[in-house]
């Protein structure tokens, strides 16, 4: 932590961007942001009121129209200054994350280079957007791809300033304008990037607002100005974003639940094997994230020796400080969440799975006062059984037993989400053929979930709609118009 003063970043305002000015709510309401490591209040930020929504909305509306008017070589440029911040910052950034949801700092400080990253990728993949032409008489007949408008970005506390940066460059370089919102757990550090790009991108192109999820998250949801929308969060945030954007018809990109199957067939390579679910966990962010193999189903050959190596894994881990250089797993990201893990944990012991490690919380020395919890692992479970079937979004990973690729099957779609899979193996012709039969929006085979570069990630079910992270993600957030000329 040589190179960030935790004091000094938290003491800067952390205010809304609205109409190219920082501000506080109209209402001067405040949310405290909490350090889930030590229970301590951090600081306050805006809670945006109602007042506040419909500016930056009137904001973004105004200067949409000048903005789609300029060539996407500008676009690109503007957006490119922006990717040059997230890089300059990255530090700083990811540091306001890790105090505020608790993940390991080491990881962290590069979250925004790879919002940056993805920014510049989609800079270089928009010159691809095209309309079409037909011929089917003499006269002319073509398309054109048209921004919807005003876009509202809602992100999640696992990975704050990357979900932004990554998230802002589709409806920006499409023409759009954007009101960013991020989790209440988790607001500083895009607070913190609305102050950074207020003279770089032009008034009303980029809004960041801030608030509890009844009031901002809500209102945005809700919002008549707002026609396009994209949400990363729980299931059940997705089904309320449905449900408040009906009434003005809004179009939707959800991003939501996993419940991850991890498929090892017997002729797997069992080292590669441990170190996939060890790493798929993404323990370094607590197991919070979408895509963690959360639920190994292995072969009934390997499965006894792969809970015992697993195990020995998952004990190794080291649980400290998110701002300690040694450690490996910080702190449960808010109260909530540590209560839903724990409870998921006591339903698993309940319902008569085998905990064969961790699963407590850990209360020494520095991580006394904090939401730390020891990686878990459960065996003789049934696919039946919560821990199995819902998703815990926490250090927790259930393994189940199979006798037939049949079974594996069932077992894997037999829950409500359909995210991303994970298998492994050796003979190519099983894993296509298990691949095809999968209900789930990404397939990674022989690793853990990669978010391959242009892969189109997103996913069925109650996983979610729409895709991200490829040509389709532009595409998502244009509006396709018809021109017919006769000549």
């Amino acid at each position: 932590m040589s190179d960030i003063n935790l004091k000094t970043i938290v003491s800067q305002e952390h205010r809304m961007l609205i109409d190219g000015e920082l501000c506080d709510a109209a209402d001067a309401a405040m949310v405290d942001t909490i350090n889930p490591a030590n229970g301590q209040v951090i600081k306050q930020f805006p809670d945006a009121s109602g007042e506040d929504l419909d500016r930056a909305v009137r904001s973004a509306q105004s200067a949409q129209p000048e903005w789609a008017s300029r060539t996407l070589g500008d676009r690109q440029r503007c957006l490119g200054e922006v990717a040059a911040i997230l890089r300059q910052y990255s530090a700083e950034l990811g540091a306001l994350d890790s105090l505020e949801n608790g993940n390991v700092y080491s990881h962290m400080r590069h979250d925004a280079e790879g919002g940056a990253f993805m920014a510049d990728y989609f800079c270089g993949i928009a010159n691809e957007l095209k309309g079409e032409s037909t011929q089917v008489d003499n006269s002319l007949h073509y398309t054109r791809l048209e921004p919807y408008g005003v876009v509202a970005k809602l992100l999640p506390f696992n990975h704050p300033i990357q979900s932004l940066g990554s998230g802002i460059a589709a409806p920006l370089l499409t023409g759009n304008t954007v009101i960013l919102k991020p989790s209440p757990h988790t607001a500083l550090s895009a607070l913190r990037f609305g102050e950074l790009v207020k003279d770089v991108v032009p008034r009303g192109v980029i809004n960041v607002i801030s608030g509890s999820n009844s009031r901002a998250a809500q209102g945005l949801m809700e919002h008549p100005g707002i026609p396009r929308m994209s949400v990363t969060g729980s299931t059940e945030v997705g089904k309320m974003a449905l449900r408040l954007g009906a009434e003005s018809l809004k179009t939707t990109t959800l991003e939501l639940g996993g419940k991850t199957p991890m498929i090892i067939f017997e002729d797997a390579d069992l080292e590669l094997s441990l170190a996939t679910a060890l790493r798929g966990m993404n323990f370094k962010w607590q197991g919070h994230s979408c895509t963690s193999t959360s639920r190994v189903l292995v072969h009934e050959s390997l499965h006894d020796q792969f809970i015992e190596e697993l195990a020995k894994r998952f004990r190794a881990v080291n649980v400290a400080m998110p701002f300690d250089p040694a450690s490996e797993m910080g702190s449960i990201s808010h109260r909530a969440q540590f209560r839903k893990v724990m409870e998921y944990i006591e339903s698993g012991l309940a319902e008569g799975a085998t905990l064969v490690c961790g699963g407590n919380p850990i209360l020494d020395g520095d991580m006394a006062q904090g939401l730390f919890i020891s990686p878990a692992i459960f065996s003789d479970a049934t696919p039946e059984m919560r821990i199995a079937r819902e998703e815990i979004y926490g250090p927790v990973i259930t393994v189940l037993k199979w006798k037939v690729d049949e079974e594996a099957l069932v077992i894997a779609n037999s829950v409500p989400y359909g995210l991303a899979a994970v298998i492994m193996g050796n003979n190519l012709s099983r894993v296509h053929r298990m691949a095809s039969r999968l209900e789930c929006g990404y397939v990674e085979v022989n690793g853990p979930v990669s978010f391959s570069l242009g892969s189109p990630f997103g996913g069925v079910k109650s996983s979610g709609t729409g895709r991200e992270g490829s040509m389709q993600e532009l595409l998502s957030y244009t509006q396709l118009k018809s021109i017919n000329v006769r000549l």
